[in-house]
């Protein structure tokens, strides 16, 4: 939330740099910014590890508790989500005074606050969603369960990724979107790959998700994988490091949890 004394605007850019809130019926999301209620880092921490991650950013949605700390990245929410429970009765009066939209759930629901506001995003057009405030904070099970997201049904076909200051974690799938099936009523597959850009001494992680990734094939990491499997539970993937400023990863069939670690002391060398 803003500062006491500071007006919440939907029509107007936000400071410090923020990302401007379209005005209502400016047409469909592509890119959909959402703040969860772990911790958000400052835009300036964002912009320095993650440059251009809020490039052509058109929405901004607050899963409940993070519309108290959108303002932290520069952001002000146009849609606030979730239950209400972290915002206590003081922030959902600020939010409606302002007027900014907001859809109250249930407390007692299947879905977390900021599982409702990643179906709020792909039911208003996004295809690429930036997910802030998801790591962090007092439980480890809200940042797993924020992890699996990136596996959610509403999520095929589309980019999701959760951001902080030195951690960006997305889903690397072979599965075609949609269902597809190939001859005999299997499954369609497809060579995945996703392109990581880094700096040398950057970390990167590969996990196995779900069950065994096949056929994985980096480049641009120091320790490479040539066409190999990765079994869910080993470590084998682990702690893997940026040789250069880009780096590939890809894999045959399965599902892989990429995590990259940026290497802010080295950056600062």
């Amino acid at each position: 939330m803003p500062a006491k004394g500071v007006q919440w605007s939907v029509s107007f850019p936000p400071p410090d740099g923020g990302v401007p809130i379209p005005q209502p019926g400016s047409g469909r999301a592509r890119h959909a910014i959402l703040v969860g209620d772990g911790d958000v880092p400052a835009r300036a921490a964002l912009d320095a590890a993650w440059p251009g991650w809020a490039a052509d950013a058109d929405l901004v949605i607050a899963a409940d508790g993070g519309a108290l700390k959108a303002g932290r990245a520069g952001l002000v929410p146009e849609l606030v989500v979730g239950d209400g429970d972290s915002l206590g009765e003081s922030g959902l009066a600020e939010i409606r005074a302002a007027g900014i939209p907001l859809e109250r759930a249930a407390a007692a629901k299947d879905e977390s606050d900021l599982e409702l506001a990643v179906l709020a995003a792909v039911a208003r057009g996004a295809v690429r969603l930036t997910i802030l405030g998801a790591l962090g904070g007092p439980r480890f099970d809200h940042a797993l369960a924020n992890a699996w997201l990136l596996a959610h049904p509403a999520l095929d076909g589309r980019t999701a990724v959760l951001l902080d200051a030195r951690t960006r974690v997305r889903l690397l799938s072979s599965r075609v979107p949609g269902g597809d099936t190939a001859a005999g009523g299997a499954t369609a597959v497809r060579l995945a790959e996703a392109v990581l850009a880094g700096t040398p001494g950057d970390l990167v992680s590969l996990f196995a998700f779900g069950a065994d990734a096949v056929g994985v094939t980096t480049d641009g990491l120091a320790y490479p994988l040539r066409d190999e499997p990765l079994r869910a539970g080993p470590a084998r993937g682990l702690s893997n490091v940026h040789t250069g400023t880009e780096a590939r990863v890809s894999l045959r069939a399965g599902r892989l949890l990429i995590v990259e670690t940026r290497d802010i002391e080295g950056a600062s060398r």
